[in-house]
Order: structure tokens, then C-alpha cells, then sequence
């Protein structure tokens, strides 16, 4: 398989090595430039940019026909327009917060504890994001699709960095040096503490599920995400 990858700072370093090692080849490592040499003769693309590059690396994938997996959060106000842009030019697009395994495992146990959670009022939900210092947008993409699992299960309606309202989950998202990535979900109430944690030891883990998400790709068309790939659709 011929991969582009759209950004190559340590991350796309590491998906290189680890797709070298799967067989793969790189056609295309795109750094800080509008330079797309070799997208074209790509059989997928893999971005993991910045948020001010995404939508372009990835419009730019959809008129070439590439399909893309996204993995650079940031940029999520334009991603319907996205979704319209690979349907249009019948795509394939998949993007994800975290590619981690462990990761999407701790969405789906996440969204079953606020769906058992959801009644008992005496709880308050808060959460906690720690990333190293280079990640640019905060909270994480991470942090904010945990958010979103809450608020679809529960009676909570939105996210804040700020001091919680009423319905408001509270996010501190935290910046520490060498920090890959570390989320936890509270549920606190006068009498005890409810805790779930997931603590990324490096980033192998999300750019092997990049690299296994590319081969998923292949030769499809649409919308999809890592329930997709992992079969975690009920």
C-alpha cells in the first residue's frame, strides 16, 4: 500500500516506521509546505497536521480521489463541510480523536457508565485531560468525544474549560512535558468518587491504529470512524 503522510512531525514519524514495518511504502511526507508531490499516486493518505492545515490537506485528498484518515483535532468546525466534500466526490473519510485501541475501548466504557450514571443525581460529572506541551488545541480531541459519549447518554448538554453551570461537564485540560496522553472521568458526590482512567505510556498505540485504519480503508467509500474498523457498531 502507497500512503501520504500529511504532516510529519513525531507522530507521522512514528506511522512511517510503523507502516515501513507492515510491508508499506511512503510516497508522499508532506511537512510545512503546500507541496502535494506524490498524493496522487497515493492508495491513502494519513493526516496528522495542524489545525490550521487539516481542511486543506484533506479537500485536497478529496479531489485527487485519495482517501483520507484523519487523526488532527482542532479543526472540527468544518467538519460536516468535509463529510459534504468526500460525498461529493464519492470518498472515504475516517476521523478519529484517538486511534488508540485502549482509547476506543474507554469510549464505549464511558458511554455505558453515563448511560448507568444518568439517574443518579447526586453525582457530578467533571474530567481531566493531560497532553505534552506541543499539542495545540485544548481541550483534546480526546477529552472532547468523551465529553460528547456523556452528553448523548445523559441529561448533561455541553462541555466547558471554564467553572461548570448546571448541565455543563467541566474539562481541565492540562499541558505537561512529555505527556502522551492521559484522560480520566470523574463522578463525584458527598459520599464517594467514581473514577475511570486511560493513560497512554507512548504513541505507538495511536499510530499503529492509524496504520491498521489506512489498510481498513482501502477500497471503500463513505463516512466511517474506529467503530468501523474495530466492529464496536451494535
Amino acid at each position: 500500500m502507497k500512503i501520504a503522510l500529511l504532516g510529519y512531525g513525531k507522530m507521522g514519524q512514528i506511522i512511517e516506521r510503523i507502516a515501513i514495518e507492515r510491508g508499506h511504502e511512503i510516497v508522499l511526507r508532506k511537512k510545512s509546505t503546500d507541496n502535494y508531490d506524490g498524493l496522487k499516486d497515493a492508495d491513502v493518505a494519513i493526516d496528522f497536521s495542524v489545525p490550521s492545515a487539516a481542511v486543506q490537506n484533506i479537500s485536497t485528498c478529496f479531489e485527487l480521489g485519495v482517501p483520507v484518515i484523519s487523526g488532527t483535532t482542532g479543526w472540527l468546525e468544518e467538519y460536516d463541510n468535509m463529510v459534504a466534500l468526500c460525498t461529493k466526490n464519492n470518498g472515504a473519510f475516517l476521523y478519529g480523536s484517538n486511534f488508540s485501541l485502549g482509547v476506543n475501548l474507554f469510549f464505549e466504557l464511558n458511554s455505558y457508565l453515563a448511560k448507568m450514571m444518568s439517574n443518579l443525581q447526586d453525582y457530578k460529572v467533571s474530567m481531566e485531560e493531560i497532553h505534552h506541551t506541543q499539542k495545540l488545541d485544548a481541550p483534546s480531541g480526546t477529552a472532547i468525544t468523551l465529553a460528547n459519549g456523556i452528553i448523548d447518554n445523559s441529561a448533561y448538554t455541553e462541555w466547558t474549560l471554564d467553572n461548570a453551570q448546571n448541565n455543563q461537564i467541566h474539562i481541565d485540560a492540562k499541558r505537561v512535558d512529555s505527556v502522551p496522553g492521559t484522560h480520566s472521568v470523574f463522578y463525584d458526590s458527598a459520599i464517594d468518587q467514581i473514577e475511570i482512567k486511560h493513560t497512554a505510556h507512548n504513541r505507538e498505540g495511536f499510530a499503529l491504529g492509524a496504520v491498521v485504519a489506512a489498510e481498513w480503508i482501502q477500497n471503500k467509500k463513505g463516512i466511517f470512524s474506529m467503530k468501523d474498523v474495530l466492529n464496536l457498531k451494535k
